[in-house]
């Protein structure tokens, strides 16, 4: 199994290590990650095309990109910087926040695997909700998120279709939550904007304020499960 990661948060992102991490107990065959050079969150599906897309080896099998986590996908499977390498899986995350119903429309985590399934390519986008009253930790987000790719590993997926995980954000020391596979939530955010001066506004929408639909990813997440969604292309 050769697998391909990515994400939006930068290429130097504790969330990708962990994801390196994440994917190292499934013992694939080879693991490239090609990641945004920074910080890229919220950029949603953009893609480069009236320039070039400059990138660098960082390292064996590691490439950073100076462009979106869309363009990420396009370079590694379409660029020819990976030779001959043909991935399984298209991995992107482990995003710092949540990336839950209307998210996914905003966020380039999602957007990445967006792009690889457009491109013909399995994949998988994956995001720690975060609260802001507890601690994050890494290492538990990387085993969290080892049992849910293998076991998404051994469903099918259509044509089109790929996979949306959020891992709920709980108190140190507890088992792992139960994982359940629910619809994306269709409520906006919660879009209000301050006025710190006359011509200017800053958002102000409160994340955890958020509404959804009873048993929709939203209300799964929040409430401490793993929330797995299926999207569509």
């Amino acid at each position: 199994m050769n697998l391909l990661l990515t994400n939006d948060d930068g290429i130097d992102a504790p969330g990708l290590a962990a994801l390196r991490a994440a994917v190292a107990e499934l013992k694939p065959d080879r693991v490239v990650t090609v990641a945004p050079a920074g910080p890229m969150s919220e950029c949603g599906h953009r893609v480069t095309t009236g320039e070039p897309i400059r990138f660098e080896r960082r390292g064996e099998d590691l490439f950073a990109i100076h462009g979106s986590p869309a363009d990420c996908a396009r370079i590694a499977l379409r660029g020819g910087i990976l030779g001959d390498f043909k991935p399984d899986w298209l991995l992107s995350g482990i995003n710092r926040g949540g990336n839950l119903g209307v998210d996914v429309y905003y966020s380039g985590t999602v957007a990445a695997a967006r792009e690889a399934r457009i491109l013909g390519v399995r994949s998988m986008a994956i995001s720690q909700y975060l609260r802001k009253d507890l601690e994050l930790d890494w290492a538990v987000a990387a085993r969290w998120t080892t049992s849910a790719v293998r076991e998404l590993m051994q469903q099918d997926v259509d044509d089109g279709e790929f996979w949306n995980i959020n891992l709920p954000h709980l108190a140190a020391g507890v088992s792992e939550p139960g994982r359940v596979h629910c619809e994306r939530s269709r409520r906006p955010m919660p879009v209000r904007f301050a006025s710190p001066k006359e011509d200017a506004r800053c958002y102000a929408g409160v994340y955890a304020e958020r509404e959804s639909e009873p048993g929709a990813d939203v209300e799964v997440c929040f409430g401490g499960a793993v929330a797995i969604t299926k999207l569509e292309v």
